[in-house]
C-alpha cells in the first residue's frame, strides 16, 4: 500500500491552520506557475490540491452550478491505480509508489465530489476499496493508513460511504468496530471537563481534550453526513449534554445521534459569546477560526439547530470576505456550504456573491442554475449532499482540517 507514512515536511505544512486575516493583508494569493488549467486556485497545490479541487466542486454541484469537465478529469485523474488519492501529484501519467504520499482525507474528499457529480462508479468504487483496507481496528481512520484514528480523518471517511450509496455502520475492520464506535471512543463523556465535545485523537495518557474542529466534524460524521451537512428542521434538542446513565462510550456507539446532539449542545455554547471560534495556532488562540466556524454551521444545521447558529451565520457575512479572497477555493466552498445548509442565499452572502467568486477561481462551469436544487439535477442525479477540513491540518478550510494542528483545544 502507498503512502503508509506522512513525510514531515508535508505534516508541517498541512498542519497550517487559516490565520487570521487582517485589514491590510492583500486578498490575492501569490500565483505558481505551470498549474494545471482544470485546477482551481493559484496557489501552490501541493498539500491541498485534491482537496480544494474537491470542496470546490462540491459546493458548485450542491447550489445547482455543473462544472466544467476539465476541472472534474483533472480531480478524477488525480487517482492512483490501488484507487487511494494524495493531495497532489504534477505528473498523474507517472504510476503512484511508495514515494506517492497517499492519505484518507484525500481521498474521501474525492469520493465525495465524484459521487455527487455521478458518473464516476469506476473512480469511487476503487477509492472506498482503498479505504475500506486502511479501516483501523476500532472501525476509523487515521490521516495515513496505519495511523492512529482521529475524529476528523474518520467523519471525512463516513461521508464518502454515505455519498456511495453505503451505510457507514456496516462498514467494519474484520473483528472491530465500526466508524461510529470509533467516534464514540472520542466523544467525552458530558461530567468532565469539555463534556459533549470530541477530541481528536486521545493524548499519550489517553486523555480526551475538547477540540472544536473536531466536534464540528464529528457532529455531521455520527449523523451520517458529510462536508454539506443537511438543512435539518429544529429537532428541539436539549441545551445541554446528555447521558443516559450508562457507558457514555457505550452510548455514544449505541445511538451516534445522542454523540452528535451532545457535540452540537457543545459547539453552541463555544459560540455563544463571540459567534466565532478561535484559531488553535500558537499564537494566534484570540483570533477567529473562520474555516472551523464555517464548519460549525454545517454541523448544527444538521443536528436540527440551526436556529441557534443564526447570529453566527450573520457574523460570517460581515467578517469573513477577506479570508475567502485570501484563502482561495475551499474557503469560498466552505462558506457556500454553510449558506446552503442553514438556509441562506450563498449569491448573496453579506453582499458577496460567494458563486461566482469561487467559480472564479477555476475553469468556467458548464452550466450555472439562479437556485439550487438538492433533490433534481439536469442528469437527473441530484446532490445526495451530506458529509464533512479532511487533511491533517488546516490548509485554509475547517470542518475537517482547519484545526488540524492537533492541538487538543478550542
Amino acid at each position: 500500500m502507498a503512502g503508509t507514512a506522512l513525510a514531515p515536511a508535508a505534516l508541517a505544512a498541512t498542519a497550517v491552520a487559516p490565520a487570521a486575516v487582517a485589514d491590510d493583508v492583500s486578498p490575492s494569493p501569490s500565483a505558481s506557475p505551470a498549474l494545471p488549467s482544470g485546477l482551481y486556485g493559484t496557489a501552490d497545490p501541493a498539500y491541498d490540491g485534491v482537496w480544494r479541487q474537491s470542496l470546490a466542486l462540491l459546493a458548485q454541484r450542491t447550489v445547482g452550478v455543473r462544472p466544467a469537465d476539465k476541472a472534474v478529469d483533472w480531480l478524477a485523474g488525480q487517482q492512483c491505480a490501488d484507487g487511494a488519492f494524495a493531495p497532489y501529484r504534477a505528473d498523474a501519467t507517472a504510476e503512484c509508489d511508495t514515494e506517492t504520499l497517499v492519505d484518507t482525507n484525500s481521498t474521501a474528499a474525492a469520493v465525495q465530489a465524484l459521487a455527487a457529480l455521478g458518473g464516476h462508479d469506476t473512480e469511487t468504487g476503487k477509492a472506498l476499496a482503498w479505504l475500506k483496507s486502511a479501516q483501523n481496528k476500532d472501525g476509523g481512520w487515521g490521516y495515513v493508513a496505519g495511523g492512529a484514528s482521529d475524529a476528523n480523518s474518520t467523519s471525512v471517511v463516513i461521508g464518502a460511504l454515505a455519498a456511495a450509496g453505503e451505510k457507514p455502520a456496516d462498514v467494519t475492520a474484520k473483528g472491530g468496530g465500526s466508524p461510529y464506535d470509533a467516534l464514540a471512543a472520542l466523544s467525552i463523556p458530558c461530567d468532565a471537563d469539555g463534556g459533549g465535545a470530541f477530541a481528536y485523537q486521545p493524548d499519550k495518557k489517553g486523555k480526551l481534550a475538547a477540540n472544536a474542529d473536531a466536534t464540528a466534524a464529528a457532529v455531521t460524521g455520527a449523523l451520517g453526513k458529510g462536508f454539506a451537512g443537511a438543512d435539518t428542521k429544529s429537532t428541539g434538542a436539549a441545551a445541554s449534554c446528555e447521558s443516559s446513565g450508562g457507558s457514555d462510550a457505550t452510548d455514544a456507539a449505541a445511538d451516534p445521534g445522542r454523540a452528535a446532539r451532545n457535540g452540537a449542545a457543545y459547539l453552541v455554547t463555544a459560540l455563544a459569546k463571540d459567534k466565532y471560534l478561535k484559531s488553535a495556532l500558537a499564537g494566534a488562540e484570540d483570533q477567529p477560526d473562520y474555516g472551523n466556524t464555517a464548519d460549525a454551521v454545517v454541523a448544527l444545521a444538521t443536528a436540527g439547530r440551526g436556529d441557534d447558529a443564526a447570529g453566527t451565520v450573520r457574523w460570517l457575512e460581515g467578517h469573513t470576505a477577506k479570508w475567502a479572497a485570501q484563502s482561495g477555493p475551499a474557503a469560498y466552498a466552505q462558506l457556500i456550504l454553510a449558506a446552503d445548509a442553514s438556509g441562506v442565499d450563498p449569491r448573496d452572502f453579506g453582499g458577496q456573491d460567494l458563486v461566482r467568486q469561487l467559480g472564479a477561481t477555476g475553469p468556467a462551469p458548464r452550466t450555472a442554475s439562479a437556485t439550487a436544487d438538492r433533490s433534481d439535477s439536469d442528469d437527473g442525479l441530484g446532490v445526495w449532499w451530506i458529509v464533512g477540513v479532511g487533511l491533517v491540518a488546516g490548509v485554509g478550510i475547517g470542518f475537517l482540517i482547519s484545526g488540524r494542528n492537533k492541538r487538543q483545544r478550542l
